[in-house]
């Protein structure tokens, strides 16, 4: 049975009502040509660039894996969200020579850096990571939604996590298959809109039934708000851990999220995602100029802010709830009958929030803010995914073919690209965690990557050889730690010898063993640049520092004022504050 009164669904309607409105006076006006299609015809303005780049990365692991961490851990995955720090690093650092190559695709502005296997490679690695995260991730998370808010339904045979899998595909990929990037950036302007409204009141509902702010850190503990719990060891034997505690060896630190793994990793993971995944960066790369670009990349990181404040405290606030019971709804499908914490159940926080503790109409808003989200990462996936295999295989394949053939094939490849995602929700759902399994796949594939864009750009003579070396060796690497995990993950109770190289391969902290991949795959592309030719630098100029000349720098000083500056020394006083107020 439905949880949500006739008004919510009238929200509800009007919702999708205006998305579509939009979507299709958009599409309507859209350029048919590869430009047009996949960058929106390089025409974007700050704000939209700003508010599609949160939009984006605002989606499934948030609404369902960023709450239930709430829910669990408290504060310790804010870590994560704090990272609008990365957003001012692309604008400000990457942006000029992103801009300046006018590439299609971050892959593109490797075969420009170093070689056209550079790009290859670089797609292959994108496109895998597109299928095992955003993509699949994003249609499990409907899954999630709908069998929170329709538990009950059933059609021939299809429970509601299912139908809610099938319809979040359908409605996202109706206007991002026909629409391209214009139509997706302008819908997720107005859905970012809405996703922070809406968010904002779960948080303020959420706290009026517990009682206020004080009373929920009296319930959930001082613990649930120390952000600095896996940063600082509890005890000498935890400085270094590196085994989880699944592992079971004498020196582990409590906590999927070590602190030295935490103070090391989530930085490559931030900046590698930020600066250098086509997913975020396309949204940059339609903007018309480096000025524009940047200040949508600022922006973008002053929204980015917030997910704390409306998704981890909706998740612990959720918890609180359960655990004083106040809410028994909320105490049973959180916890067993033994009264212990269901880490899994918790993935359900945000959702159970929306239907249990919202009044009417509210919960029709938050409900449309909710799909919006879901869409929102979706159609970024399927937008980038499709501009990936479109301008970085078949455009290469086909050098002579019609821009509406290229149009054309993009929309195939969204198509396909959502079929693969549907046959990996199975192994997702086996993992101990939305966010958890998120974060590890991340872990794994963003090393390589992060190293050859950053020591591609910082130092000229790296060369193609170097950058080819590292990404395959980091990208093997990272295939064998996700092969050792999966079956962990998907089979039910399967685990390997306690002892053996498996058992403690899977069993180091994922961001170890991404520390792991970025220290062998800087050694790698170093070692084998300098034994080996010099580069062209004739050919990368304005592409790296140390080729950039007068008249680029000239460009890039006029492109920003001194408000721009302002504007992002405040973003990093309000990190700076957020981790010194959660200090548990």
């Amino acid at each position: 049975m439905s949880i949500l009164h006739s008004w919510d669904w009238f929200i509800i309607f009007l919702y999708f009502s205006m998305i579509l409105g939009l979507a299709w006076h958009v599409m309507r006006r859209q350029q048919k040509t590869s430009d047009g299609y996949f960058l929106a015809g390089r025409s974007l303005g700050w704000f939209i660039v700003g508010a599609s780049i949160f939009a984006s990365n605002i989606g499934s692991e948030h609404l369902v894996g960023l709450a239930g961490s709430g829910a669990t851990d408290g504060v310790a995955m804010a870590h994560y969200e704090l990272h609008a720090w990365c957003l001012l690093v692309l604008g400000w650092v990457m942006v000029p020579f992103y801009m300046r190559s006018r590439v299609f695709t971050m892959p593109e502005f490797l075969e420009r850096r170093f070689s056209p296997a550079a790009r290859t490679f670089l797609s292959v690695i994108s496109l895998v990571a597109y299928v095992l995260t955003k993509i699949a991730v994003g249609i499990f998370a409907g899954g999630v939604v709908f069998s929170v808010l329709l538990p009950e339904l059933n059609w021939f045979g299809l429970d509601s996590f299912w139908i809610g899998s099938i319809l979040v595909i359908l409605i996202t990929g109706f206007y991002t298959i026909l629409g391209g990037m214009t139509a997706v950036a302008y819908t997720e302007a107005i859905q970012t809109i809405i996703l922070i409204v809406g968010s904002a009141l779960v948080t303020f509902f959420g706290l009026q039934a517990l009682g206020g702010w004080s009373e929920l850190r009296a319930i959930a503990g001082s613990e649930m708000f120390n952000l600095w719990k896996p940063l600082v060891p509890h005890g000498v034997e935890s400085t270094w851990a590196p085994v989880n505690e699944a592992g079971r060896m004498a020196w582990y630190f409590n906590s999927n999220y070590p602190w030295i793994g935490m103070l090391f990793c989530a930085p490559i993971v931030g900046l590698w995602y930020w600066c250098t995944d086509q997913y975020i960066v396309q949204r940059a790369l339609s903007a018309p100029n480096e000025q524009q670009a940047r200040r949508g990349t600022i922006a973008a990181a002053f929204l980015k802010l917030l997910p704390v404040f409306i998704f981890i405290i909706p998740g612990i606030i959720c918890f609180a709830l359960a655990q004083s019971g106040q809410n028994t709804i909320l105490q049973k499908e959180l916890f067993d009958a033994s009264g212990q914490l269901v880490r899994d159940n918790a993935q359900k926080a945000f959702p159970l929030m929306v239907a249990h503790i919202l009044p009417v109409g509210v919960r029709g808003l938050v409900v449309a803010g909710l799909l919006a989200a879901l869409m929102s990462s979706l159609a970024g996936a399927f937008n980038a995914s499709s501009t990936l295999f479109t301008m970085d295989f078949y455009a290469r394949l086909r050098p002579n073919v019609s821009q509406e053939r290229l149009v054309w094939i993009g929309r195939v490849a969204t198509a396909i690209m959502v079929l693969i995602g549907l046959l990996w929700i199975p192994v997702i759902r086996g993992g101990r965690g939305l966010y958890d399994y998120l974060q590890g796949i991340q872990a794994y594939l963003a090393p390589p990557i992060f190293v050859v864009f950053f020591l591609g750009v910082f130092n000229k003579r790296l060369n193609a050889k170097g950058a080819m070396a590292a990404l395959i060796t980091g990208f093997v690497i990272g295939m064998f730690r996700l092969a050792v995990d999966t079956p962990v993950k998907l089979i039910q109770g399967f685990s390997y010898a306690q002892g053996s190289f498996l058992w403690i391969v899977n069993s180091i902290f994922f961001q170890y063993f991404s520390i792991l991949i970025t220290i062998i795959c800087v050694i790698v592309m170093v070692a084998v640049s300098y034994a080996t030719a010099e580069p062209n630098y004739g050919k990368i100029s304005g592409l790296t520092y140390g080729t950039t000349s007068d008249a680029h720098r000239k460009a890039t000083r006029s492109s920003w004022s001194w408000g721009d500056a302002a504007a992002s020394v405040l973003v990093l006083v309000l990190i700076l504050m957020a981790y010194f107020y959660f200090v548990g």
